[in-house]
């Protein structure tokens, strides 16, 4: 992971388009300012993390709990049997001993996809690799002015549809959510990072991929981030919490018919303690 030089400036945040669900409070679109400051061009991998862990002998949540969520077909053949559903969400599975390091199940590791973006990590965990590299979370402002990669009205990185020239630009999933995912895009789960080209800031894999935690609560109006800057957001919520926050940018799961929210100004969130197979976390600074 490198850091990218971000100058600050004023942008319009929020959905360009109406495809998004009223609840998430995408639009109206509001004029913010924007001071500089340094964003990872990639989410933390399972290397990034794995040297944190090591270095400080952190425990995630999800390994205090004894457990994390993961998608039905990327559990691992041992734990299948003894995966229990989850009612309303049945393509989720609560496996016992899944983690950050065992993110298919107890017996699965990450020695083959150490550059993949680490996930069963929950914004608690996300702050205290935050509090060891000096970094912070970004605000959903910051995320998507960089997302953006300085162009107001683009509904993704690349432009305003998904396979845009006949080719992928991100993994989400293709074909019938949640039956079935043809990888088209050469995925199934996570991707690696350095995978597809980046926005034009030079981020990678800002859509799809894994959501990327905020340090802002979820769902606030668009207005709240005239009036607040990223520092105050994060000086307010840089602290152990159960309470919901944002996340932004999607997952290889999100399709159209199901969670379209891997557009640029989709917003999405979840509770801070919560962890699963599709869920990472990006790092900012201030600029040096």
């Amino acid at each position: 992971m490198k850091f990218i030089d971000i100058k600050g400036t004023s942008f319009l945040m929020g959905a360009v388009d109406e495809e998004g669900f009223p609840e998430d409070h995408e639009r109206p679109r509001a004029k913010v300012s924007m001071n500089d400051f340094e964003i990872g061009d990639t989410p933390v991998t399972n290397a990034d993390f794995k040297i944190f862990v090591d270095e400080t002998g952190y425990i995630s949540e999800a390994e205090i709990a004894g457990w994390s969520f993961v998608f039905y077909s990327l559990v691992e053949e041992k734990s299948k049997e003894k995966a229990q559903s989850v009612k309303q969400l049945p393509w989720w599975r609560l496996v016992k001993g899944a983690s950050w390091n065992h993110p298919f199940g107890p017996y699965s590791g990450i020695d083959d996809i150490l550059n993949h973006p680490v996930v069963h990590v929950s914004r608690n965990d996300a702050l205290a690799y935050c509090k060891w590299s000096k970094t912070r979370l970004p605000s959903e402002a910051e995320w998507e002015f960089a997302a953006r990669g300085g162009a107001n009205d683009l509904i993704y990185p690349w432009g305003s549809e998904l396979e845009e020239g006949g080719a992928y630009h991100a993994n989400t999933w293709q074909d019938l959510f949640p039956s079935n995912n043809n990888a088209a895009d050469g995925f199934i789960g996570t991707a690696p990072v350095y995978t597809y080209q980046p926005n034009a800031f030079g981020l990678y894999q800002v859509i799809g991929n894994v959501w990327e935690w905020c340090s802002n609560p979820r769902g606030i109006p668009l207005t709240e981030f005239q009036n607040k800057s990223s520092i105050d957001f994060w000086r307010k919520n840089n602290f152990y919490s159960e309470n919901e926050y944002a996340m932004r940018g999607g997952s290889f799961l999100c399709h159209c018919s199901y969670c379209n929210r891997y557009r640029l100004g989709a917003r999405n969130g979840n509770t801070a303690n919560s962890t699963s197979s599709n869920v990472g976390f990006r790092v900012v600074r201030e600029e040096i």
